[in-house]
């Protein structure tokens, strides 16, 4: 009889196999990149794991990737056309039972999509890879109108601690980005369990993390199969002086929190002087995919 173990193992090895296909089918390039970076990320609220290196007797502190964007991104300035990876990634800090240190993530870019058709190119895949089930899409701004009965987009911060409160919920939050988190966690997740595959997009300009923004929103998403967040795509920013900003932006709020703040990727603002090409890119998380594979079939 074979065991739970091994039939794990046969998943997921069929189920690498079955993207690296869908890839190959498309012409996109899977690629490496490094995992040891010389400087870490900025975002707020991931942590990078540290570890000591052995450099020419000299001790040098170098990091583990909490994602291989950036360097993809480098990859696309100098040409590459569209790219995946598969790899594992590493993050300090994680909480809660679906998150851990360590997980296996596709990342991958298609040039000339923007979020709508990378969504669609998502459902191609995951529909490869067994998940059924009807598609739903809804803005950010009508799931919580649908869910919550709330106009995100045009409520203020006090106003939002008003209805934190009404729900008899915390409102012990810096930024008003972190309050819509929590209410969207809270009041609207929940009812995603009753969707098989939903994609909220176009998220409040605040919560822009590395995509484009066009008036009140960004033109980013997140891939929720029977109510996991298993995949976060961004309609790429392209100006090396737009990420600036955002990473010193970063840098303040981690000082506020009295978390380490580090230097900026310079590098990779070098590659980006002539700006990325229009691409969008989706990060998604293996393993959470795979749980959610098992369930449908």
């Amino acid at each position: 009889m074979t065991s739970l173990f091994k039939l794990a193992l046969d998943q997921k090895a069929d189920v690498l196999k079955k993207i690296r296909q869908f890839f190959d089918d498309q012409s996109v390039l899977e690629v490496q990149t490094t995992s040891l970076l010389n400087v870490p990320v900025t975002d707020v609220y991931i942590d990078s794991i540290s570890i000591q290196i052995n450099l020419d007797i000299q001790l040098k502190t170098q990091y583990l990737h909490t994602s291989p964007e950036l360097e993809m991104k480098k990859l696309i300035a100098q040409g590459s056309g569209d790219i995946y990876q598969i790899c594992q990634v590493y993050r300090d800090n994680e909480q809660g039972s679906q998150n851990f240190n360590e997980f296996t993530m596709l990342e991958y870019y298609r040039l000339n999509f923007d979020s709508h058709q990378l969504m669609g190119d998502v459902i191609s895949l995951i529909k490869v890879l067994g998940i059924k089930g009807e598609v739903h899409k809804l803005s950010y701004a009508q799931a919580f109108e649908q869910f919550a009965q709330i106009n995100i987009l045009n409520t203020n911060f006090d106003e939002l601690k008003v209805i934190a409160k009404s729900h008899q919920l915390s409102i012990d939050f810096d930024w008003i980005e972190d309050l819509q988190i929590f209410l969207f966690t809270a009041l609207c997740e929940p009812k995603l369990e009753q969707l098989p595959i939903c994609f909220i997009y176009d998220y409040p300009a605040v919560q822009s993390a590395l995509a484009r923004v066009e008036g009140q929103v960004a033109h980013r998403f997140e891939l929720y199969l029977s109510g996991m967040e298993v995949a976060n795509g961004y309609d790429e920013l392209q100006d090396a002086q737009a990420y600036q900003q955002i990473f010193d932006r970063e840098n303040s709020k981690r000082k506020q929190l009295n978390k380490p703040c580090f230097e900026l990727d310079i590098a990779f603002l070098k590659q980006l002087e002539n700006s990325l090409p229009q691409c969008s890119g989706v990060a998604v998380g293996i393993d959470r995919l795979i749980s959610q594979i098992a369930k449908s079939d």
